[in-house]
């Protein structure tokens, strides 16, 4: 069955990570992000973390200036990154957990934990003019949550998927999948335009770029993994590619 398009965001953090951890000024995030524009990303994100261990503040405009894409701005509920985001005002502005000793985000935003903290945000940056994603786990509850907050995106958390296939628990990774179906299916009878990110390989990405109402696709890490072996043009078009087959357009 063909599908609609599906669009690809790579996030280019790591491209950052690796310049950090000499200092300086290489390799650029801003020439990974138009690189991947070359090779077909419908988008950029980049998250802007309270400890600026990857993307820093200057790579904000660097990168809004290498590309013409929508940028997807990942952030914390803190106001020191509500007063970046309304100043910077990027196309999408995705609402993250975020903990300081983690390696990288884990699990879903719980905004229904923290309703009263998350709302103001949303608010917010839809007033700033930017469209607000919420990054929460594929769950019937958050959903709801996030409509009534006035989310108009949700991006479902693929990690415990695509961990549980790596796993070789293929009886339990085919009932997370089964989730992320029921709560894309959910969200979108919602008017919830549904998302899909976080830890997703050329292995793990057919199946879920597969669920009809998912609308786009988040990766970063892997890609730039694959990018040491074979270049960043290769990842991306090879992740591109494997979108399109999944949803019968290539």
């Amino acid at each position: 069955m063909k599908l609609e398009r599906a669009r690809l965001g790579v996030n280019i953090d790591h491209v950052a990570t690796i310049r950090n951890a000499r200092g300086g000024v290489h390799p650029d995030p801003a020439k990974a992000a138009a690189i991947a524009q070359a090779a077909g990303a419908d988008g950029i994100t980049i998250h802007l973390r309270e400890d600026r261990r990857h993307i820093r503040d200057a790579d904000l405009d660097a990168v809004r200036a290498a590309v013409n894409l929508p940028i997807n701005l990942e952030m914390a509920t803190t106001d020191e990154m509500l007063a970046i985001a309304l100043a910077y005002k990027p196309h999408a502005a995705c609402l993250v957990p975020e903990r300081r000793e983690e390696r990288t985000t884990e699990g879903g935003l719980d905004v229904a934990r923290l309703h009263n903290q998350v709302e103001p945000f949303v608010r917010a940056l839809r007033d700033g003019g930017s469209r607000v994603s919420l990054f929460i786990e594929p769950s019937k509850v958050q959903i709801a949550v996030a409509e009534a907050m006035g989310a108009p995106v949700v991006e479902l958390h693929t990690g415990k998927y695509v961990e549980l296939v790596f796993a070789g628990d293929h009886a339990a990774a085919g009932e997370e999948l089964n989730r992320l179906r029921e709560a894309a299916a959910y969200g979108h009878e919602k008017g919830i335009e549904i998302h899909v990110g976080h830890g997703l390989t050329y292995d793990t990405i057919r199946p879920v770029a597969a669920i009809p109402e998912v609308r786009e696709l988040n990766i970063g890490h892997f890609i730039m993994g694959e990018a040491l072996f074979v270049g960043l043009d290769a990842a991306v078009r090879r992740m591109r590619h494997e979108i399109d087959l999944a949803r019968g357009n290539a």
